[in-house]
């Protein structure tokens, strides 16, 4: 097995020669993510004209995971009282939890409510 960086992402060869290639760029972690949601599953929108901050936990004070690109949608598992932020859509101190350990504040994502819209994380 090897692997190899190139300017496509990194390429990994197994024993067998089968070779894939995995793009490093966050808007194609995105889209890959996004494709392989549950037919049903609700997505919202992030504000227009912002790249929101994708963290580790429901504060600033957590690392940045990713940046989500302008024009994303995102689905909300479960929601988390954390940091309170001010964003296009208010302040509020609900952080959107849209995928596993990465968080986004509830300031930047149109769901049509100030208050909770999915179960409240563990």
């Amino acid at each position: 097995m090897g692997v190899e960086e190139n300017n496509a992402g990194t390429v990994t060869t197994d024993a067998a020669g089968t070779t894939d290639t995995v793009t490093d760029t966050a808007e194609a972690v995105v889209a890959e993510e996004m494709t392989t949601l549950a037919a049903g599953t609700v997505v919202y929108p992030i504000a227009p004209g912002y790249r929101v901050n994708v963290r580790r936990g429901p504060g600033t004070q957590y690392g940045i995971v990713r940046t989500l690109p302008y024009g994303m949608s995102v689905p909300v598992y479960c929601q988390k009282p954390g940091e309170r932020v001010t964003g296009p859509y208010g302040t509020s101190n609900i952080w959107d939890n849209i995928a596993n350990g990465q968080f986004v504040s509830d300031a930047y994502v149109h769901t049509g409510s100030d208050g909770y819209i999915a179960p409240r994380c563990d």
